[in-house]
């Protein structure tokens, strides 16, 4: 073992020097990547304000849920596949679109959706449509694990609607997960479930004990995020208006008996699906089904059509990159 200890580097240290006009010389660029099902299916990415468009990766089956881990360097995201059949998988690439790979192969899960990275732990958490799951594996696919098993024995691929796991999120802090259940189409019987990322010891994933419910009696709740620092809930509905086609906000923690509504931040969407909060911005993105990409302050206020007509759009991942100014 080495006995030198790093410490401050004294002024005028060349390397020192160096590090600073390297700093100096960088700045943070704000990019988001989406997901667009037709023409083959897609992962597009374009600057924040949405200029500057690329085409990703092409030749997707029906990507749905995407994440980014800028530090490696990687994109993830989910294939929905054939619904009806147990084809779902899982890809990584490369944030330049090179060295894709399969990390969940067709057969493992039927129909992912929104994923979610919690990298400290070295996992990806998704929700399994007609599989009635929750999921997660590894970064490089090992260990797959069934979290929630909503089935009660039904088939799969599931023909009860209310047992469709579609949004994921987790608190790593606190060691709980998110979920909804969307239910039938604008049937009002969507649900948000909240338990434990690891299950109960002497239980399993269709038994478990600790799953609480949030909210139900949506229309049709999609994709979810949470905003830890101020313990609040959001997600998209693609429900029918007024409460569907919508962004709303909720508390987290709330005793279910003393639960105010949830907030409405943002209507008028064509089938609202994906959505990611950017903090440092004070902002949230926001895609549906009819092909416009949207922002807007985390409270709702100061909304922006980014994009429109963009095909037909799923998940979405806000991240920032350094750039060397010239």
């Amino acid at each position: 073992m080495s006995d030198h200890i790093d410490g401050p580097r004294p002024i005028g240290d060349p390397s020192a020097d160096t590090e600073l006009k390297r700093a100096a010389s960088e700045k943070s660029v704000g990019r988001l990547l989406f997901l667009d099902v037709s023409v083959g299916g897609r992962v597009v990415s374009v600057n924040a304000d949405g200029t500057d468009r690329k085409v990703i990766v092409d030749g997707c089956r029906t990507p749905d849920g995407i994440v980014v881990d800028p530090e490696a360097g990687h994109i993830y995201w989910t294939n929905m596949g054939v619904p009806i059949k147990n084809d779902g998988s899982i890809e990584r690439v490369d944030l330049d679109g090179q060295n894709r790979r399969t990390i969940i192969a067709q057969g493992d899960t039927f129909t992912p959706k929104q994923l979610h990275l919690e990298k400290n732990a070295g996992r990806i958490y998704w929700c399994d449509r007609e599989g009635m799951r929750v999921m997660r594996c590894n970064l490089d696919g090992s260990k797959i694990e069934t979290l929630v098993d909503a089935s009660r024995g039904d088939p799969r691929p599931g023909p009860d609607e209310t047992k469709w796991c579609v949004g994921i999120t987790v608190d790593p802090d606190r060691g709980q997960m998110y979920w909804t259940q969307k239910g039938p189409d604008n049937a009002g019987a969507g649900r948000i479930f909240r338990a434990n990322i690891d299950i109960p010891k002497g239980k399993n994933a269709t038994n478990r004990t600790d799953i609480e419910l949030l909210f139900d009696g949506l229309p049709e709740p999609i994709d979810l995020e949470l905003d830890l620092s101020n313990r609040l809930i959001y997600w998209t509905d693609r429900g029918d208006p007024p409460r569907g086609n919508t962004v709303n906000r909720a508390a987290m923690d709330a005793n279910s008996g003393k639960r105010s509504p949830p907030e409405i931040l943002f209507s008028h969407l064509m089938e609202g699906i994906g959505i990611d909060l950017d903090f440092k911005g004070n902002r949230m993105f926001i895609t549906d089904l009819a092909g416009s990409i949207y922002s807007a302050k985390l409270d709702g206020s100061n909304k922006k059509l980014l994009l429109a007509a963009q095909g037909n759009l799923t998940g979405i991942a806000y991240f920032e990159i350094r750039k060397k100014e010239h």
